[in-house]
């Protein structure tokens, strides 16, 4: 699920972005100070959202006016309405506004709009990549390898599906795919052509959303992948018997949650006898 916030206000935008961590901590969040920031991004990135939180009094672009926008560029996107003030609701039914909420947000009140949407999100994402770890590491998309340009490329996606959501600085990253190596200018502008190509592979296959990018780090949103590794320690009984003791056996740096996963096998097998 992808969420927008957007408030003119940093403090009233940090908080309504902590309300709607609390209440879906799985979403991707991508805050925003402005409407003109919000627009810029969705043109350049030509990408849609599933649920946005907009406060209606900003300078330049109102809400209003960004709501408008928003209904043109991503019709289908859900849009809830946050404001102190309650002479606005008139203006946001006649947009069909999937909520209206009065500040001070709680988080009750975000789980409420989120599970009462205008429009409902499906319950599972249609054509959602699948990720092979066990065994060795590879990528499919609707029944099909997934062909990666550069064998980096393949390896910086496999150690960020690892990582299970978690961001990974340029530095980590440098240290894993160039063992040994000082972390240079060259090796940071090779680093970031990675990422370039790997956004580039996932967008061609209408999945650049599975990629997150902030500041100086990057992960992945696993609520994207259809992944046995993140099956298995959710439990799916079908991705623990798939499991043969073997992880992602063509990275060395994986051997860690491959005894991880090992320790887990056996509880579970303890568990049944």
């Amino acid at each position: 699920m992808r969420i927008l916030a957007v408030d003119d206000e940093p403090l009233m935008l940090e908080m309504l972005c902590d309300r709607i961590r609390q209440a879906r901590p799985q979403a991707e969040l991508l805050p925003f100070g402005s409407s003109r920031t919000l627009l810029s991004w969705l043109e350049e990135e030509g990408e849609g959202f599933d649920v946005a939180f907009l406060d209606i009094e900003m300078p330049g672009i109102s809400g209003i006016a960004l709501a408008q926008r928003l209904k043109e560029l991503c019709p289908q996107g859900n849009l809830v309405f946050v404001t102190g003030f309650s002479q606005y609701m008139a203006e946001a039914f006649q947009l069909h506004a999937s909520g209206y909420i009065m500040k001070p947000v709680s988080v009750k009140a975000v789980e409420e709009e989120l599970e009462n949407l205008r429009r409902p999100l499906p319950l599972q994402q249609a054509r959602r990549l699948r990720v092979q770890t066990f065994g060795n590491f590879e990528v499919f998309h609707d029944g099909e390898p997934v062909h990666f340009r550069r064998r980096r490329t393949k390896e910086l996606f496999a150690y960020l599906i690892d990582r299970r959501g978690a961001g990974s600085t340029m530095g980590e990253l440098i240290s894993i795919l160039w063992e040994g190596k000082p972390d240079t200018d060259s090796v940071r502008s090779q680093l970031r052509s990675l990422i370039s190509d790997l956004r580039s592979t996932l967008q061609a296959l209408g999945q650049k959303s599975i990629i997150i990018k902030r500041w100086d780090l990057i992960a992945v949103d696993p609520a994207r992948v259809d992944c046995d590794y993140y099956r298995f320690l959710a439990g799916d009984q079908s991705a623990v018997n798939a499991f043969r003791g073997e992880y992602m056996s063509n990275y060395s740096w994986a051997e860690p949650t491959v005894g991880a996963l090992h320790g887990l096998d056996e509880r579970e097998t303890k568990g049944k006898t």
